[in-house]
């Protein structure tokens, strides 16, 4: 097992591994309330990738990564991710205007 320390080189490894082995590549979450320690773990039975922090901004990285690999196991390992961010979920609800009566 590999703590990695840097969060870019956690996603860019991990999205390396499950283009590699689709089919038996798994990630697991898991939060201790307790320590305030967020882990991520990214394996495929023959390599095991660890990122560990207790910075909860690091929520918001989580998200996109989840973004990442769900894009990933909906549209197939060789799809672009480059499109994948944050912001088209937020783009893609609609915005109120004003605060009166709808006419």
């Amino acid at each position: 097992m590999v703590y990695i320390a840097s969060w870019d080189e956690f996603v860019e490894r991990s999205v390396q591994l499950f283009r590699s082995d689709p089919n038996s590549t798994r990630y697991n979450v898991k939060y201790r309330h307790c320590d305030g320690k967020l882990v991520l773990k990214v394996t495929d039975n023959r390599e095991c990738l660890k990122f560990k922090t207790d910075q909860a901004q690091d929520a918001k990285k989580m998200e996109k990564l989840n973004n990442i690999f769900f894009t990933l196991m909906a549209r197939g390992p060789d799809v672009d991710i480059s499109e994948v961010t944050g912001k088209d979920q937020v783009d893609a609800q609609p915005t109120k205007k004003g605060r009166g009566r709808k006419q």
